[in-house]
């Protein structure tokens, strides 16, 4: 007779006594840090695929997804060609050796795996097996068994690296719910009996997948073999690389010298009388502006007019008043939009980086050159107006590894989070595809995407942040470029006429269309009296 079945709550009570038992059993996660999170809703609700996996899936997170069950037998076939090359050890061998690291394993990932010991352990297996046969390609060494794709991986893993499939893998690969954690990976591959030296065979693939899906090139090497098993996963790998390790500067050392200050005072007090004058000057302007707008004003102006078109039967009273009418709206649209406008300027999109476009910046005489470094080194020259960017490379898998970096970044939340900072920068500086083909003219963008204007969605995209960043070196840049904007003689006119004069414009085209009006009606006038040739109709 078979025993019943266990209810789903059963089951659940089972695991989760188990999982109790051996937890106080075992030490091993201790010390462990959580490496491996959930995307945060803000940033996966724009753009889920960006996130979310759309071939293949690594790890528990996304493995009981039913869309994703096609790629299973293409990672039993990766299972298959380890197993001959771990011989005379057995698959099961290395699912049991995996499985002692059970309590490890689990404590990287942020959630909880709803997984027994013994099935986690054949995911793991089968998905770093998969894992390693496809880092293979970014391996310095072309030859041995374990180099060789069979007929029905071809399509999929390709050593030219240029096929469609290949560059979909890729981008599952580096998603952040998609990590397994490296120190498994080094174990998988210390079974291999191909390489003498693992761990120097496993960096140099490390490497080549980091160079490869990078998007900025400048990278330090040096002590990358060194260091790249330190690393939690692929993902945290790849950010390292590329995010230097800054510290927040005390808001003391922030502040400017005290001798600049005082080398500016008489700039300032120099602007302040010109504003002063300038509005001294304007004032009675804008005094008769405010009295011209009035009802009581353009009653009495209108009713000559409307008097002398019955006296002289020049037309119907609705004509003049719906000119006089249509100035009026002309002002107030006028005087609207220039509002409008002026709040844009004043107040810019939350979600963007208060810093003017390149295109902006490129008319006042700043020089956008390649940085020669990484995000450590932006800067901004006030001196000759040159803005130092780093080089940055722009493909097919570049919006899913930017992505992917800033949501890793904004779960660990580091003391300064310049990647997300460098992101809001770019997303700030590029407005359309005039500013990516200025940055692109320069050499600072390297643009391999179909259109100049597809580098523009893809930064504009980018607007979401968990919260607000502040990177002192970055900052000051930002700062510099702001100053030397809006110091410009350009930038200075342009505001001094939306100030002055642009204020002034509905009064100006309610006195021209009064001064129309009048025109009109001496026109019609000397048209039936004698005039002097001065009045003649034109």
């Amino acid at each position: 007779m078979e025993p019943p079945k266990l209810s789903y709550e059963q089951e659940w009570v089972i695991q989760i006594s188990r999982a109790i038992e051996e937890g106080l059993e075992e030490s091993d996660e201790e010390g462990v840090l959580v490496s491996i999170f959930s995307v945060p809703k803000t940033l996966i609700s724009f753009k889920p695929e960006a996130y979310i996996p759309q071939l293949i899936a690594l790890g528990p997170y996304h493995h009981q997804r039913l869309e994703l069950f096609e790629m299973e037998h293409y990672k039993l076939n990766s299972a298959k060609r380890v197993q001959k090359n771990i011989q005379p050890i057995k698959f099961c061998h290395l699912v049991n050796h995996i499985a002692e690291s059970d309590s490890t394993l689990r404590a990287c990932y942020h959630r909880f795996l709803e997984f027994d010991r013994e099935t986690l352990a054949w995911i793991f297996a089968i998905d770093t097996s998969f894992l390693l046969e496809y880092l293979q390609t970014y391996s310095a060494k072309t030859d041995g068994s374990l180099m060789r794709v069979s007929s029905k991986m071809a399509h999929l893993i390709d050593y030219t690296r240029r096929k469609t499939a290949h560059h979909a893998i890729l981008r599952d690969i580096i998603m952040l719910e998609n990590q397994i954690p490296l120190f498994l990976l080094r174990k998988v591959h210390s079974f291999y009996l191909l390489h003498e030296n693992h761990d120097q065979a496993l960096a140099t693939m490390l490497m080549g997948f980091c160079k490869d899906l990078s998007p900025i090139k400048y990278i330090n090497y040096q002590h990358f073999r060194g260091e790249c098993f330190e690393r939690a996963h692929l993902l945290e790998l790849l950010y390292h690389m590329v995010a230097p390790k800054l510290q927040l500067v005390p808001d003391c050392e922030q502040e400017e010298p005290k001798a600049d200050e005082e080398i500016g005072w008489f700039r300032k007090a120099l602007k302040s009388f010109l504003a002063a004058l300038i509005y001294i000057n304007l004032a009675a302007l804008r005094l008769l502006s405010k009295i011209c707008k009035s009802k009581a004003t353009k009653l009495l102006v209108t009713l000559p007019f409307t008097i002398l078109s019955y006296v002289l039967h020049l037309g119907h009273k609705g004509d003049i008043n719906n000119l006089i009418s249509s100035a009026g709206d002309v002002a107030e649209e006028v005087e609207s939009a220039s509002q409008k406008s002026t709040k844009e300027e004043l107040s810019p999109l939350v979600e963007e980086i208060a810093i003017p476009s390149a295109t902006q910046l490129h008319k006042v005489g700043v020089k956008f050159r390649p940085a020669k470094g990484g995000l450590e080194s932006i800067n901004f020259d006030k001196c000759c107006g040159k803005f130092y960017l780093p080089i940055i490379h722009l493909d097919d898998n570049s919006e899913v590894v930017l992505r992917n970096l800033v949501a890793y970044e904004a779960c660990i939340a580091p003391e300064v989070m310049v990647f997300t900072r460098y992101t809001e920068l770019m997303n700030g500086i590029i407005d359309g595809e005039e500013d990516v083909r200025i940055l692109r003219e320069e050499g600072i963008i390297l643009n391999r995407l179909k259109s100049d204007e597809e580098v523009a969605t893809l930064w504009n995209g980018m607007t979401k942040s968990v919260r607000v960043t502040k990177v002192p070196i970055l900052d000051k840049a930002i700062e510099g470029a702001n100053t030397y904007y809006s110091e410009s003689w350009k930038v200075r006119m342009n505001v001094t006429m939306k100030k002055y004069a642009f204020g002034s414009w509905p009064f100006l085209t309610f006195l021209a269309a009064n001064v129309l009006i009048l025109l009109s009606t001496l026109e019609a006038a000397c048209s039936m009296y004698n005039c002097p040739k001065i009045f003649k109709p034109l």
